[in-house]
């Protein structure tokens, strides 16, 4: 027992010195404004968004960006009025000249439901806006501070990068929200560590598809949307494709927020199983040392730590190293510290719906999303 009470003390201590400062927030200071502010084209796909699509409408289009900023919707097939939502939101503003709206058609094999939309969006972007020299993809659940666009165009100028993009602040309101959205950015954080996505000599790349700002040559340069077509994890697949040939950029947001509220716990283990099994490359093998992987490093230490007691220090030792990790990000988000040591009940409700995901793609029901399988079927 004592041994074992090693492991995960052993994974804790490699996690904190090597895997890229994971943990730590570190924000990003303004970056200086370009000679010259470049147009931009933004693009929303919206399926069904009716509830929310007028805030994100007004928020993109209310951007105090010095140059021209041209919106496109993609009514991908909504039932809902999404598309007068989203015109009449732009009418208040005074702006409906920098709104087209346009309906995205069928979705052909082989593409995931939004990519296709957002290719479709490309497509009208060329025609609107063939000067733009960078495409801001947000989505329609997304509000955006006035001066969001101008620092990213800022940032990505001063840089020099072929895509910056922000971790959006979800929303973190109920209970379940509480518990499950901190660790959320916490793992993704883990999973692709932002100082080694920054790092162009870093291989490691991801994104976060609810506030990306592409540059358009780079996007042509890997023939558009195209390249990621049937990716369900399709931020993370842009960004690796571009990485190949540019620098990226990832930060977590301060005035970038989901309001798409997740108010019990089914609504978010359908989140996380949507798409868990396709990280995991739809390998039982990978699925196998995933849960492995879970269970030594967060259900092993207090599991240990309250059977053996004191005599299992280790076990004790990774517990707390993973309540300090953990804080930091419970900081951000604004949650009391006392949750940090309940992270094992967290990544035990992460654990089961990767779990369900691997299920729901063996009976062919992976991927759904608004009505529609997203995720490749078995066989």
């Amino acid at each position: 027992m004592f041994l074992l009470s090693l492991i995960p003390l052993a994974i804790w201590c490699v996690l904190l010195a090597a895997r890229g400062g994971f943990w730590r927030v570190r924000k990003p200071a303004p970056s200086p404004a370009p000679a010259r502010w470049p147009e931009v084209v933004a693009i929303i796909p919206a399926r069904n968004e009716a509830a929310v699509i007028g805030g994100a409408v007004a928020s993109a289009l209310g951007q105090n960006y010095p140059a021209r900023l041209h919106l496109v919707v993609v009514d991908d097939h909504s039932t809902d009025g999404t598309a007068e939502h989203a015109r009449a939101a732009a009418a208040a503003l005074g702006k409906a000249d920098a709104l087209t709206v346009i309906t995205a058609r069928e979705l052909p094999a082989g593409w995931s439901g939004k990519v296709w939309a957002q290719s479709q969006g490309l497509e009208a972007a060329n025609a609107q806006v063939p000067g733009a020299a960078w495409v801001w993809l947000t989505d329609a659940d997304i509000h955006h501070g006035a001066g969001v666009l101008k620092q990213l165009v800022a940032r990505a100028e001063h840089e020099q990068r072929d895509l910056v993009s922000l971790m959006v602040r979800l929303r973190c309101a109920s209970w379940w929200e509480r518990m499950i959205v901190p660790a959320f950015v916490f793992y993704f954080a883990k999973l692709y560590p932002f100082s080694r996505v920054n790092n162009p000599r870093s291989r490691v790349a991801a994104a976060a598809g609810g506030c990306m700002l592409a540059r358009r040559t780079a996007l042509a340069r890997i023939g558009g949307f195209h390249a990621i077509r049937g990716e369900l994890i399709d931020d993370c697949s842009l960004a690796a494709c571009i990485k190949q040939g540019g620098s990226i950029r990832l930060d977590l947001a301060d005035d970038s927020i989901s309001v798409r509220p997740y108010d019990d716990w089914r609504s978010l283990w359908d989140m996380i199983a949507r798409s868990a099994y396709t990280q995991l490359h739809y390998s039982p093998l990978l699925l196998a040392g995933a849960v492995a992987g879970m269970v030594l490093t967060y259900l092993a230490p207090p599991l240990l730590a309250l059977a053996g007691g004191l005599r299992l220090w280790p076990a004790w030792a990774a517990w707390a190293a993973m309540s300090v990790a953990y804080a930091p990000m419970l900081r951000e988000y604004r949650q009391p510290l006392w949750l940090a040591p309940l992270l094992p009940l967290t990544a035990l409700f992460y654990l089961g719906a990767t779990v369900d995901s691997a299920r729901r793609y063996w009976l062919r029901k992976g991927g759904q999303w608004k009505g529609r399988s997203q995720a490749p079927q078995r066989g």
